[in-house]
């Protein structure tokens, strides 16, 4: 793997320096097959307003779905504008242990561009995610999500992000 600026990564606030510059995303893993131009045509946009706003980092919890659709604009918009990072943020090393294997070909592609990977924990524990869903949160300035349901890991991080006073921007 190309990447070496991966870390083992215990549960700190405020590791970003520039947290004013940075935004994380979160979302839904399923996602309707209709919705998903929709939401990729969304997000460029809003990618591309948030670069020519001076924000350079985004941060990606590298889950199915919504996040790696979002990881794929980041890298996508990365041929333009070289000056942003897209870092990912893991719940643990094992996240893509039971998906289809057209579903990892793609996440280690995303793994291999990512500027830098920070793992929550090394092993799957109860909390792992949601230590992955405040880390992105406590180090962004700019919350990107796609809520559609109200009782979800998704609700949880955007009722955090509302509650740490980030910009939400709803797709």
């Amino acid at each position: 793997m190309k990447n070496s600026n991966i870390l083992k990564y215990q549960y700190k606030k405020g590791e970003i320096v520039e947290k004013e510059k940075s935004c994380c995303f979160t979302g839904h893993r399923i996602i309707k097959k209709t919705e998903i131009d929709i939401i990729k045509s969304k997000l460029r946009d809003i990618v591309i307003k948030l670069i020519n706003n001076d924000i350079n980092i985004f941060i990606c919890g590298g889950a199915l779905g919504f996040d790696t659709i979002a990881a794929q604009e980041v890298l996508e918009q990365k041929n333009t504008y070289n000056k942003i990072q897209l870092i990912l943020t893991l719940p643990c090393r094992e996240q893509n242990k039971n998906w289809k294997e057209k579903e990892i070909i793609i996440y280690k592609n995303i793994l291999q561009k990512a500027d830098k990977i920070i793992y929550v924990s090394d092993e799957y524990s109860k909390d792992c995610m949601l230590k992955r869903n405040r880390y992105m949160v406590d180090n962004s300035n700019f919350c990107v999500c796609y809520l559609r349901n109200k009782r979800s890991g998704t609700a949880y991080t955007v009722n955090y992000a509302k509650n740490n006073n980030l910009t939400l921007i709803e797709i």
